[in-house]
């Protein structure tokens, strides 16, 4: 069963980033809006980690500015989502690739 929230820890954990980042992230990406408990407490959504994606994937994969980044999102989001999920095919087909180069 999957999770319905995740919290900042959980989800800089499974990017590998800090939480401030994820924090700094939220005031630069207007589309970056975790849900908050009344004690301020910030939870993601799947799509806020969809989200996190790919602007990760963005800013270290092609490289742009935050600015970049955030125009790409407001613009064409529908294209980064597809970009961003061919790139983790490809990823995957490689590492898959390079496992069976090695038992040969």
């Amino acid at each position: 069963m999957e999770k319905i929230y995740y919290s900042i820890t959980e989800v800089s954990e499974m990017f590998g980033i800090s939480q401030s980042n994820l924090r700094f992230w939220e005031k630069e990406f207007k589309q970056l809006r975790p849900h908050r408990t009344p004690k301020g407490i910030r939870s993601y959504t799947n799509e806020d980690i969809q989200l996190v994606k790919q602007i990760i994937y963005l800013v270290n994969e092609q490289k742009l500015t935050l600015d970049g980044a955030r125009r790409k999102l407001t613009e064409k989001k529908d294209d980064v989502a597809k970009m961003q999920e061919l790139s983790e095919r490809l990823k995957s087909i490689r590492s898959e690739l390079s496992g069976i180069l090695q038992s040969l």
